[in-house]
């Protein structure tokens, strides 16, 4: 009750008083009943799942990291995890010394609540965005290419690739499909922040989604504007070309990373919640088919073909991971966001399971599905994870199936003889 959905919703869960009015005597004996009013309560109706939730917290095992599976169209939470969890009935009868130790100070935060909460470099998921907001400049097309030769140097510094021997000559769906660091390094040069920054900023990062908890963070969306006011420093080129790679100062949260994919499905802007209906009188939650202009809209097309590709086209950075046996396509995007940085005199940098467990990289798979028809999103973050397409896609394949399972995803099937 001290935070999350009761402390949200405290006011319409105390619902309203009743009373009642009386004649009595001096002595305070009652002779009369004026009037009485009823108490009113309230009740909140979740739509959360709490087979699918259990289901989850299965998958997950003893990970750290976050899930979420919301409807892409409406923005209703069918399940969110922040994990690890912990055993609220042991604060109950009063917990121990020993006990409250051990879970004051476990680096795997289970106090957090990791959904609205937690802060994390996106990583690549963010390069459709970045990529959509370079292609609305006008500078950049589709169809644009940039060799990638695996590292770029500028100012003195080496910028790297994941793939060390490079992509080769690349265009945008290719780099999507392949997670090419190197083009966004190179086409972010050319656009510049100023006109990347303000379009993350409009499609919801940086920004509170409106989800239905407390004490929601923002993130950051680094900018010209931003460090100036956060550091007293002017922009450098270097920090565009990471920022379009979603590493440097840019931070989001699992359900703002939910809320973007939403609108990379659909184009709208839906409004994360956990409660449907209070009594039986539905939430109008809204949703924004505005939240960017429709000519802002217009390369929405080929970054989704760039998103089915990560799941389903050899090259992807998902296919190997990606298993949905349920009878339709997925489209997804790995990130692998960096805890640490990388020493510029290192000619290769470590792999991520030689590193210490807490210097290793954070595992980010945001997907929908169905491709042709998106319904609903899924968003795995996992914590030191290293990959996002081995970490998360068989996560996010089982979680696709069940909702198959579960009648939550309907699929068209073709009438006979057509």
């Amino acid at each position: 009750g001290k935070t999350g959905i009761e402390k949200y919703y405290n006011t319409v869960l105390q619902g309203i008083k009743g009373e009642k009015k009386t004649k009595v005597t001096a002595f305070n004996q009652e002779i009369e009943q004026v009037s009485k009013t009823l108490p009113v309560s309230n009740d909140l109706v979740l739509s959360l799942d709490l087979e699918l939730q259990r289901y989850i917290a299965e998958l997950f095992g003893d990970d750290s990291g976050a899930v979420v599976v919301m409807n892409a169209k409406n923005g209703e939470i069918l399940a969110a995890a922040s994990f690890p969890e912990y055993d609220l009935n042991k604060f109950v009868s009063g917990i121990t010394r020993e006990e409250w130790a051990i879970l004051a100070n476990d680096l795997n935060h289970p106090f957090t609540n990791k959904l609205v909460n937690g802060l994390y470099p996106p990583g690549s998921v963010v390069k459709m965005g970045v990529g959509m907001a370079m292609m609305n400049s006008g500078i950049i097309t589709p169809n644009t290419t940039f060799e990638s030769t695996g590292t770029m140097e500028l100012g003195g510094r080496v910028f790297r690739d994941w793939k060390k021997e490079g992509h080769g000559m690349i265009s945008y769906v290719r780099a999507i499909r392949e997670s090419c660091d190197d083009y966004f390094y190179k086409a972010s040069l050319k656009t510049g922040i100023d006109i990347i920054a303000p379009f993350l900023s409009k499609i919801g990062f940086a920004a509170k989604t409106g989800i239905d908890l407390p004490r929601e963070f923002m993130g950051t969306v680094p900018s010209r504007e931003w460090k100036k006011a956060r550091f007293g420093k002017g922009w450098s080129q270097g920090e565009t070309l990471i920022s379009s790679i979603g590493q440097g100062y840019f931070l989001v949260t699992p359900v703002q990373v939910a809320k973007y994919t939403a609108f990379l499905a659909t184009g709208n802007g839906v409004t994360p919640h956990f409660v449907s209906k209070i009594n039986d009188v539905p939430l109008d939650f809204p949703v924004d088919p505005n939240i960017v202009s429709e000519s802002e809209k217009r390369y929405l097309k080929v970054t989704r073909e760039g998103m089915y590709e990560v799941a389903n086209v050899p090259g992807g950075t998902a296919l190997r991971h990606i298993n949905v046996t349920a009878p339709f396509k997925i489209a997804a995007k790995t990130g692998t966001a960096q805890v640490v940085g990388i020493s510029q005199t290192d000619k290769k940098r470590m792999r991520e399971e030689d590193m210490d467990y807490y210097q290793r990289s954070h595992a980010w798979l945001t997907t929908y599905g169905p491709y042709e028809n998106p319904q609903y999103v899924v968003t795995v973050l996992v914590e030191h994870g290293g990959h996002g397409g081995s970490e998360g896609g068989p996560i996010a394949s089982k979680i696709f199936d069940k909702l198959y399972q579960m009648g939550y995803i309907t699929v068209d099937t073709p009438t006979k003889g057509k």
